[in-house]
């Protein structure tokens, strides 16, 4: 069974956020970075191995257009726009954001990186 498509879609720049409403009566507000470091892309899905993406913390939605009927293409402050966001694909990032939140930041500290752009990890090894 296909996902709902959103009944709203509202881009809150304030909160750096989409908003996604659905008939169900659920709505879900992502934040841009969250959409940043799961972007669709092949930048970003690195073509079967995925490149951990870091410094994203203050990166905002800068504008959203349509994909025919079945995505959302978004851009993004820092110049990133590629990857189409499906209906299914919001929809599965809204559903389970809490966890795949949680699964990006121990990826981040398994790195030893960071979601502050003007920090960057050093690692002294004895």
């Amino acid at each position: 069974m296909p996902a709902p498509i959103p009944t709203s879609i509202k881009l809150q720049k304030a909160s750096r956020s989409l908003r996604l409403a659905y008939a169900d009566g659920k709505e879900y507000a992502l934040p841009a970075e969250y959409l940043r470091v799961y972007s669709p892309s092949a930048e970003v899905r690195g073509h079967g191995k995925p490149v951990l993406q870091t410094g994203k913390q203050h990166v905002s939605l800068a504008g959203i257009e349509q994909a025919g009927r079945y995505a959302l293409k978004l851009i993004f402050d820092d110049g990133h726009d590629s990857g189409l966001y499906t209906w299914d694909y919001l929809h599965e990032l809204a559903v389970n954001q809490e966890s795949r939140w949680q699964f990006y930041l121990d990826q981040l500290e398994k790195a030893g990186a960071s979601r502050d752009p003007h920090t960057s990890a050093v690692r002294f090894i004895p």
